[in-house]
């Protein structure tokens, strides 16, 4: 694979560093820094990255329609490593967005070989969680959506197998339903837009699914219409595949402009409102007029062992649903950046960066900055324990469990499979 990542992989192991160098993937802290008011995620540079999120950060802060837009593969229950997606799509509807999450079983079927019946229910689970934290707008599984599917369709006539192979490693032996999953996604990543209308689009992912994001900004692109360019003296609309008729409506819709065979010339105009105007012309015409989605990239908890979080790794994490004391054990089992002995921690601190308890209190447990640097400088100074965090720990994880298990029983009927 040209980037070196297998989204599929319940393992994976990304260069953060190579992956921005090589693939044009910016630091994030400038352009959140722009937000009215950052949430945690943001403030405590969880979220590393991102491509062309200042339009959404212009939405937000103007108040104009923006959408933020994910999807869950339904291959097993959700668990503390789907917590953080899911919070960035809440605090984004809550910020005004319109919210669109896909159930990706069309991805499970053909990727993990999963029954539909599985798929059901474990798609009603995520769902479940999701407006158990405050989701709203619109949800869908893959194989129902036949608008999902026209437009993956279409999509699909701008991907070839060379791009499959260079960007996924796809090979001679990857089923066409596997290849077909990803012009899915593709088609998830523009739905948005389809029924809203062109707007600034938000995916908020692991950075592990770069690649998705990549190919989709690449095939919306194709998908348009018309190329804008400035030059200087005069702005040139030029068509890329549209039809005659939506070329005869660009030029009726600037006076004074010049009609070519290929391109309309607009003398002395502005390229923005030229672009805006254009869009919405296409559009009107019956193409898409898409806007290239935009992204955020959060990084990766450790698992409650260290490495990797997988769910193949029962101890590396726990699921929602899982019985107290079971998470308990977990808690307490963790690995943590403590020393080998009491007094090495009393003299020398603890590492509380390199420490997984600490790291599930900062991504997740707890929402106050100061108490959580008031955890952080004590465990620094060798005055807080392993022993006592974990308990503490636990106890914050309980109480987030239970409370979230009774909004989930709250809410079960919004979900409608």
């Amino acid at each position: 694979m040209e980037s070196g990542i297998n989204p599929w992989s319940s393992t994976p192991d990304v260069d953060i560093a190579r992956l921005f160098t090589d693939f044009g993937i910016e630091p994030v802290e400038e352009v959140a820094g722009a937000l009215e008011s950052a949430p945690a995620f943001f403030r405590r540079k969880i979220i590393v990255g991102h491509r062309d999120y200042g339009g959404v950060v212009n939405a937000i802060n103007s108040k104009t329609h923006f959408n933020v837009m994910t999807g869950f593969m339904p291959s097993g229950h959700p668990h503390l490593g789907h917590l953080m997606v899911m919070r960035e799509v809440v605090w984004h509807v809550e910020q005004g967005g319109s919210g669109y999450v896909a159930i990706a079983d069309r991805e499970a079927h053909a990727v993990r070989g999963l029954s539909w019946d599985a798929c059901k229910k474990y798609g009603r689970e995520y769902l479940e969680c999701l407006y158990a934290l405050g989701f709203t707008g619109t949800t869908y599984y893959q194989s129902e959506n036949e608008r999902l599917k026209d437009l993956a369709f279409e999509a699909a006539i701008r991907i070839n197998f060379s791009d499959l192979s260079a960007i996924y490693g796809f090979s001679q032996e990857t089923s066409l339903a596997h290849a077909d999953s990803v012009a899915t996604q593709v088609a998830d990543i523009l739905y948005p837009q389809l029924m809203g209308g062109p707007a600034p689009t938000v995916v908020p992912v692991g950075i592990d699914q770069d690649p998705h994001i990549r190919l989709t900004r690449d095939i919306a692109h194709k998908m348009r219409w018309f190329t804008v360019l400035d030059s200087g003296d005069l702005i040139s609309v030029r068509s890329k595949n549209a039809p005659s008729h939506a070329l005869d409506a660009v030029a009726d819709a600037f006076p004074g402009s010049r009609r070519y065979e290929g391109h309309v010339d607009i003398p002395g105009a502005d390229c923005i409102s030229v672009s805006e105007k254009v869009r919405a012309l296409e559009v009107a015409e019956g193409g898409y007029g898409f806007i290239t989605p935009s992204s955020t990239y959060h990084s990766f908890m450790q698992g409650l062992q260290g490495g990797k979080m997988s769910s193949s790794v029962s101890d590396s994490l726990f699921w929602f649903d899982e019985p107290a004391a079971d998470v308990k054990k977990k808690v307490m089992g963790a690995l943590t950046g403590g020393r080998m002995t009491k007094e090495e921690q009393v003299r020398l601190g603890g590492e509380p960066d390199k420490c997984p308890v600490y790291l599930l209190n900062l991504f997740h447990m707890i929402e106050d900055d100061t108490e959580l640097l008031e955890i952080r400088s004590a465990c620094l100074c060798g005055s807080l324990l392993c022993g006592a965090c974990k308990k503490a720990t636990f106890e914050r994880v309980k109480e987030f469990l239970s409370d979230f298990k009774e909004r989930r029983d709250a809410i079960s009927h919004k979900v409608v499979v």
